[in-house]
């Protein structure tokens, strides 16, 4: 079980008590998910974005539309992926801007210049680094096609856990790697000391070209995390995503996709629909909920998400569903 802050758990649960009960909102963010830059300095096989962004790869958002951005979301949570963001040179001003509104940032990095972050935004229950590790060194070094790229990356995090930042992990689970490489994975991590381990299934999206037959179909996905689950249920690996989220990703339940509550923002805008797809990019928050199709788009919608479990799309799901469903509410209060 991860061992978030409790604020974090009595915001969101604040939040969303007066967004559904409340004020009744039929969608709004629960998750700010908010790119900086596009740029990377790694060129992993299974990432869209290096290529599907490469004409924007000198664009860097300034601090000021960061933190306006953040402010018209509202969103208690302000996810940073990329790119890769320590490569923004006033990414301490952005994450301490955001953390200074009473947020909580979750910043997505691969771990190499981890360190750059170290004095710059200081340890704090409203800051989260995100390392995304694909596997054991082997396994994650050919993931991201360098070597070093794993000892790396651990070392920073050992040094990060040291320092009081709290730090967790990302996981894309691809076709062709065993499930007992990715428990070897998650025992190692929860021995580092971790707060929690973010899975998500590899998912061909479109703006991925190339090495798309190391990606899972939505059975294959679903079976390789049952596997998974089976081999570590009693190993209290600290898994972040919500044991509802996790139980659909088995094949257990099943739900209907909702993309609105994890809008993304890029150098180009508001990105329709998902942080997945992009059919347009559009100016304002109020435009995206009311100009999307949000109906056209799910995994018995539109073909190019048949195969997608991306918590993106669905954890919201799984919380949102939860509030009509008592048991399920109990279940979260747990986690």
């Amino acid at each position: 079980m991860p061992n978030r802050p409790r604020a974090l758990e009595i915001g969101m649960a604040t939040y969303l008590i007066k967004k559904r009960l409340i004020k009744r909102e039929a969608r709004f963010p629960v998750t700010l998910m908010l790119e900086p830059l596009e740029i990377c300095n790694l060129a992993c096989h299974g990432c869209g974005r290096i290529r599907e962004y490469e004409h924007v790869f000198d664009k860097r958002m300034p601090v000021e539309e960061c933190l306006r951005v953040a402010e018209e979301a509202g969103a208690p949570i302000v996810n940073i992926p990329g790119g890769e963001p320590m490569i923004h040179k006033q990414i301490d001003e952005i994450v301490n801007g955001i953390t200074a509104q009473g947020r909580f940032v979750y910043m997505c990095t691969n771990g190499l210049l981890m360190n750059r972050a170290f004095g710059r935004i200081p340890p704090s229950t409203r800051f989260a680094f995100v390392v995304h590790l694909d596997g054991m060194r082997e396994v994650h070094d050919r993931a991201v096609d360098r070597d070093g790229v794993f000892d790396k990356a651990t070392g920073y995090m050992r040094e990060a856990i040291e320092l009081g930042y709290r730090v967790c992990t990302n996981t894309t689970i691809y076709r062709g790697v065993p499930a007992e490489e990715y428990v070897e994975l998650f025992a190692f991590l929860k021995e580092m000391g971790v707060e929690g381990c973010i899975t998500a299934p590899g998912f061909d999206y479109e703006s991925v070209t190339h090495d798309r037959e190391q990606f899972l179909a939505k059975r294959e996905s679903q079976e390789l995390y049952s596997r998974v689950h089976e081999l570590c249920d009693d190993m209290d690996i600290p898994f972040y995503n919500n044991p509802l989220f996790h139980e659909f990703l088995q094949g257990k339940r099943d739900y209907r996709c909702t993309a609105w509550a994890m809008p993304t923002y890029t150098v180009e805008g508001w990105r329709s629909p998902c942080y997945l797809l992009a059919d347009k990019h559009v100016g304002s928050l109020k435009e995206l909920y009311e100009e999307t199709d949000w109906d056209a788009y799910g995994t018995d919608r539109d073909p190019r998400c048949a195969n997608c479990l991306m918590h993106c799309g669905y954890e919201a799901s799984t919380i949102l569903d939860a509030f009509s469903k008592p048991r399920d509410l109990v279940t979260l209060a747990r986690a």
